[in-house]
């Protein structure tokens, strides 16, 4: 059998997107199966919006549900202090700097809680997928929001001291 893929040469290879797709199908499966996934942002699954998680940003959470009829997917993760708001891959290149939150895409991760996980400890769903059919946080809507209610503390500081890089 070996002897017959390598004779195929190029025909056999696998497309780059096809690689892409496996690993997205891959992930939703495990996320799915009650496992948490760690997951490169970017690519074609998402980029993630970092808040604070505080009694302010909930009144974002609660503007976003207003404004799309149901937020996007949001994470808590209440050991950090922060929201994890999905949003658009490629967002992080469109991201202005924000006061109070901070865009991350490829090449950086996140690990995903089981989508039956809906409260600590740990992170968690507060906006679930399954809830929101799929539907990522709006990106501009998000940004606004954000600035008019400023959630405190931001995650500027952290994020740089973990990541090593400066916002």
């Amino acid at each position: 059998m070996q002897q017959l893929v390598e004779s195929a040469g190029e025909a056999y290879q696998q497309a780059a997107d096809m690689t892409d797709l496996t690993e997205v199908i891959s992930t939703l499966m495990a996320v799915d199966a009650g496992r948490e996934t760690r997951v490169r942002l970017g690519g074609n699954l998402f980029d993630v919006v970092i808040s604070s998680s505080g009694l302010q940003a909930r009144g974002v959470v609660a503007l976003m549900d207003e404004i799309q009829g149901g937020s996007g997917p949001v994470i808590e993760d209440p050991e950090s202090g922060w929201f994890y708001w999905l949003v658009q891959p490629g967002s992080s290149s469109r991201w202005k700097p924000h006061s109070h939150a901070v865009c991350l895409g490829g090449p950086h991760t996140i690990t995903l809680p089981s989508l039956n996980r809906a409260a600590p400890p740990g992170p968690y769903w507060l906006r679930p997928l399954a809830q929101v059919s799929n539907r990522l946080v709006a990106l501009g809507p998000l940004s606004e929001a954000l600035a008019q209610i400023r959630p405190e503390p931001t995650p500027h500081a952290a994020l740089a001291a973990q990541l090593g890089i400066a916002f």
